[in-house]
């Protein structure tokens, strides 16, 4: 396996992670932080914008993990590559809205 696949798996798990919050706060309908918003990634954006914004990053995150190499999850180093970026975007993600909804 290519070192670069590990990087393709690395930010497909951060996509994904990304996408979850968007999508999940789009389709209950409820306004989320969003590079689309005033100010960037402070202000609220619409539950649809959220929608499409979560979407694009799953279908992002999907494209780095199952187009690129040969992602397969009964590879223990595919699985933890992945999970590492999804847990560090998780974790970015955890302090930058924490700020918003008293997480911090």
């Amino acid at each position: 396996m290519r070192w670069y696949h590990h990087v393709s798996y690395f930010f497909g798990g951060a996509f994904l992670a990304n996408g979850v919050p968007h999508f999940v706060s789009g389709i209950t309908g409820h306004p989320f932080q969003s590079p689309f918003a005033a100010p960037p990634g402070q202000g609220l954006s619409s539950a649809m914008v959220n929608v499409l914004w979560g979407a694009f990053n799953l279908t992002i995150g999907y494209l780095l993990l199952c187009r690129v190499g040969r992602f397969e999850l009964r590879r223990t180093r595919n699985v933890l590559v992945a999970g590492l970026g999804a847990l560090l975007m998780a974790m970015m993600l955890a302090r930058a809205f924490g700020r918003f909804y008293g997480g911090l």
